[in-house]
C-alpha cells in the first residue's frame, strides 16, 4: 500500500507540470552515455513515449561523435579535429550520413516505436529540413553553418501525431551534405519551433563551478553569466558547445534551456514533471 500511495503522490507532483507544459514542444538534444547504455537508451524512450501520451510534443536531435570516430578507424580513417570540430572532406562525410542518418537514427526511432511512440526519422536533405552553407574555415571542409530551419515539416508530422526523430546533417544550395554540430543544430530547430524548453541530455549533472566536482553543480544561470564564464574560461571542451547553443536558443525565443545528465534514469521525466527538476537551468 505505502508503495502505491508514493506512485499517486508523484503523479499529483507531476499534474501541474502535465497541465503546463501540455501542447507545447520541448526539443532534446540526445547524446553521451545514454546514447550507448542499453538501460539507459530504454529509459530516455520511455520518458520521451509518455511526454508525447500527456499531450507534451518531443522532437529530438541527435549526436553520434564517438560513433562516428569508431567507424572512421574501422575504415583505417584517422579522425582529424580543429577547435573542437570534426574535419570533414568527402570520405568523411559519407561516414558522417552513413552513422547518423543510417544507423544511429533508425535505432532511436525504432526503440521509440517499440515503446508505443510513432517516431519517424529524419535527415537535414529530407524536405530541406536543415539548408546550411559551408562554415568559413576551408580546413574543416563540408562542414556547416545553418542558414534555415524548415519547421514545417516538423509541424506537419507533429500534426499527425509523429515524433521527429533528427540526424544533424544539412544540405548546402548545390546539395552538398554538410556535417552539422548538433548542439548548434537543436538550438536552430527549438528557435524555429518556438519550443518551450530545449533540453540538453549530456554526461554531466550540468554546469559546474568546478568540473572535477561533481557537487559544484550550478542550478540556475542567465545569459550575462554564461558569456561571463565563457571569457574567463571558467566554461570547458565540449560544454562550450552547449553553452553557447544555450544562448542561440535563448536569445530566438526559447523559453529555458536546460542542461542535465542523461546518466540518471528517467532524467527527462525528472526535470520536467517534479518540484526540484535537475541538472542547469539556463534563462534570459
Amino acid at each position: 500500500m505505502g508503495k502505491a500511495i508514493n506512485r499517486a503522490q508523484t503523479l499529483v507532483e507531476a499534474l501541474p507540470y502535465i497541465r503546463e507544459f501540455s501542447g507545447k514542444t520541448v526539443v532534446i538534444k540526445y547524446g553521451g552515455k545514454a546514447m550507448v547504455d542499453k538501460n539507459l537508451k530504454r529509459r530516455i524512450a520511455e520518458d520521451i513515449v509518455l511526454m508525447r501520451y500527456v499531450g507534451i510534443k518531443p522532437v529530438i536531435i541527435h549526436g553520434g561523435g564517438k560513433a562516428i570516430t569508431s567507424m572512421m578507424k574501422k575504415l583505417n580513417k584517422e579522425p582529424k579535429f580543429i577547435k573542437g570540430n570534426r574535419v570533414t572532406d568527402e570520405e568523411t562525410i559519407e561516414i558522417v550520413e552513413m552513422v547518423l542518418v543510417g544507423k544511429i537514427n533508425k535505432e532511436i526511432v525504432s526503440l521509440l516505436n517499440q515503446f508505443g511512440g510513432r517516431a519517424i526519422g529524419l535527415g537535414g536533405k529530407d524536405g530541406q529540413l536543415i539548408t546550411a552553407r559551408k562554415c568559413k574555415d576551408e580546413n574543416l571542409g563540408l562542414v556547416g553553418e545553418i542558414e534555415q530551419i524548415n519547421s514545417a515539416l516538423i509541424d506537419l508530422l507533429e500534426r499527425e501525431g509523429f515524433i521527429s526523430v533528427i540526424a544533424p546533417v544539412g544540405v548546402s544550395s548545390k546539395g552538398e551534405s554538410l556535417n552539422i554540430n548538433a548542439d548548434t543544430a537543436a538550438a536552430e530547430i527549438a528557435a524555429a519551433l518556438k519550443a518551450e524548453k530545449l533540453i540538453f541530455l549530456t554526461d554531466v549533472e550540468g554546469i559546474l563551478k568546478d568540473p572535477s566536482d561533481k557537487k559544484s553543480l550550478i542550478p540556475s544561470l542567465a545569459i550575462k553569466q554564461t558569456e561571463n564564464m565563457l571569457r574567463k574560461g571558467e566554461i570547458q571542451k565540449g560544454m562550450i558547445a552547449k553553452v553557447k547553443a544555450c544562448q542561440i536558443a535563448l536569445r530566438k525565443g526559447v523559453n529555458k534551456v536546460h542542461i542535465i545528465s542523461g546518466k540518471t534514469s528517467h532524467s527527462l521525466l525528472l526535470e520536467i514533471f517534479t518540484d526540484k527538476g535537475i541538472g542547469t537551468q539556463v534563462i534570459k
